[in-house]
């Protein structure tokens, strides 16, 4: 019955091993998106409290490059050494380990959440940003490296849908039972400790899955092609994305996004945040409600993608190919910067452009994006897909992050919106010809049945 509707729905499964096979990468990626989606809320709301989200936000995605500089070395290092799911093991240890740190340290009555003077000289409050924030970048590139290394092009158009779907349940259940007041916390201290948890419990899963899974359904694109390469190094993956014109199409597909999305999110939080304020919040409680409030908007987040898969909005790119697929989420963009363009201080608005772009963006931009990096090479898929989508991502939410320093200088809000409106369209009218390249290259190279890069 599930494998005639999910046909339907993504395309015909060439057998019921297929469909285990991307079961079970969805459950792995439920575990980490639930976990993202439940430490995003606490992200800002914990930044919020111990250092200050208005002021020092833009500041800490800015330092968020930095760090990704050595992070990226480390992840070179480990791909060059052991295997990709070994590497995946390492990683969420490691942050599984910060996890119960974290909550070792927010509970802590000095340096914790039960102290609300916020100030920048709290360190704690900086690197628990950083964590989370490298959390998303790096966990969920590897696991799509991973995905994208053993499937082929006709399976990842049914299978990564699928993946998605199953993993939008985590964006729902997480942030949804995750919350402090729901679980009867004071703040979110404790529900750190639980997000280590299910970190630990993703080490499990990809256990499992590459010890009990058929062989047959670990084949990718170019399996055997890695045995013959030499050593990759760790600019190799920099070096390629300065001079593959297709692998720095994807990342300023990705970049762009960003940059737009990040402009939007600041004024979306930080409308609430001075709501807050105007509003008499004690300060005491502050964090909770925060936090609060976010995770409402990342349930809604996880519903609206998860409906999207589930009623096929991937069939864009199944029927209507991978430049329609491409070119769908810029158009929607435009739409929703024109909408806060007329409406910029109605919060109401503002966090449903924010549900809307971040749903659509997990259901059906994310997934084609994935399918990309599938007819590369290893070095492209594993280094310069970790540049792309760690330092990218980095680097375009501290352009977005320092086009919101502008707020301060330009005076008012509707200045401000004018200003961040005219820069957003003008970005997604570049983004619409990036992509248009990008689909042409990909479509050429599974035509050949050869690799772009």
């Amino acid at each position: 019955m599930f494998k005639r509707i999910a046909s339907a729905l993504w395309g015909k499964f060439e057998n019921r091993e297929e469909v285990i096979k991307f079961v079970s990468l969805g459950f792995i990626f439920m575990l980490i998106i639930g976990t993202y989606w439940a430490f995003r809320p606490m992200k800002d709301s914990i930044f919020n409290t111990i250092v200050g989200f208005k002021d020092w936000q833009p500041v800490a995605k800015w330092l968020s490059i930095v760090v990704s500089f050595p992070l990226l070395f480390i992840y070179a290092k480990l791909i060059d050494r052991f295997p990709r799911h070994k590497v995946f093991y390492m990683i969420t240890i490691f942050y599984g380990l910060l996890g119960v740190f974290f909550t070792w340290a927010f509970m802590n009555p000095e340096i914790g959440l039960a102290n609300t003077v916020a100030s920048p000289t709290r360190i704690i409050g900086w690197a628990w940003y950083l964590y989370v924030e490298s959390f998303g970048s790096l966990i969920v590139a590897l696991f799509w490296a991973i995905a994208s290394d053993i499937t082929m092009p006709d399976a990842a158009k049914r299978g990564f849908p699928l993946i998605v779907l199953v993993g939008q349940m985590g964006n729902i259940v997480g942030p949804y039972y995750l919350r402090a007041k729901r679980l009867g916390f004071e703040n979110s201290a404790p529900l750190v400790g639980i997000c280590a948890g299910f970190i630990f419990a993703m080490t499990g899963l990809m256990w499992l899955f590459m010890h009990l899974m058929p062989k047959s359904q670990l084949v990718g694109y170019h399996s055997g092609e890695e045995e013959s390469m030499e050593e990759p190094t760790f600019f190799e993956g920099l070096k390629l994305l300065l001079t593959r014109g297709y692998l720095a199409a994807i990342f300023l597909i990705v970049s762009i996004y960003e940059v737009v999305i990040t402009i939007l999110d600041y004024l979306f939080k930080s409308t609430y945040t001075s709501q807050m304020v105007e509003q008499g919040v004690p300060k005491h409680l502050a964090e909770a409600m925060f936090s609060e409030y976010l995770a409402d908007y990342a349930v809604w987040v996880g519903i609206i993608a998860f409906g999207s898969v589930l009623f096929g909005i991937n069939n864009i790119q199944r029927r209507m190919g991978m430049t329609a697929s491409l070119v769908a989420m810029p158009i929607l963009t435009a739409g929703l910067v024109l909408t806060v363009w007329y409406n910029p201080s109605n919060v109401y608005i503002l966090s449903w452009v924010m549900v809307i772009a971040k749903a659509v963006n997990y259901a059906l931009n994310g997934p084609t994006i994935k399918q990309l990096y599938i007819p590369t090479s290893k070095e492209a898929k594993y280094k310069a897909q970790s540049w792309i989508e760690m330092f990218g991502s980095r680097s375009s939410k501290g352009i977005g992050s320092y086009v919101n320093t502008f707020r301060v200088k330009l005076g008012s809000v509707g200045a401000f919106v004018n200003f961040t409106s005219l820069i957003s369209l003008a970005l997604v009218g570049g983004w619409l010809l990036v992509v248009v390249y990008a689909a042409t290259m990909y479509n050429k190279a599974i035509k050949e049945k050869r690799v772009v890069c």
